[in-house]
């Protein structure tokens, strides 16, 4: 694998990229969180369970947009390791496409 030094400028844009993504879903969750509470709230004083639906639909969603932000973001360990690859294979080849 290659050493690849960033600059200043590169690290702060990184960081702020990746500080925002992370806040975006502690948002999401904290979201999720409250208005499924409210949901369950509502759903078990009607004495009914059909807040499991929406629960469960947005709780895929919440967890895809975890692994996005935890696995996939630029700067990650598996966003580097694809890049590198890609750059390997690129460097094997004379035409990309």
């Amino acid at each position: 694998m290659h050493d690849t030094t960033l600059s200043s400028q590169e690290i702060e844009r990184l960081a702020h990229k990746r500080a925002g993504a992370r806040m975006g879903l502690l948002v999401h969750a904290s979201v999720f969180l409250l208005v499924n509470l409210g949901l369950w709230t509502l759903a078990l004083l009607a004495g009914r369970h059909w807040a499991l639906y929406p629960t469960l639909g947005w709780g895929l969603g919440l967890c895809i947009h975890a692994a996005v932000v935890l696995g996939a973001l630029p700067g990650s360990r598996l966003y580097q390791r694809l890049l590198q690859q890609e750059r390997d294979r690129l460097q094997l080849q004379r035409d990309p496409w």
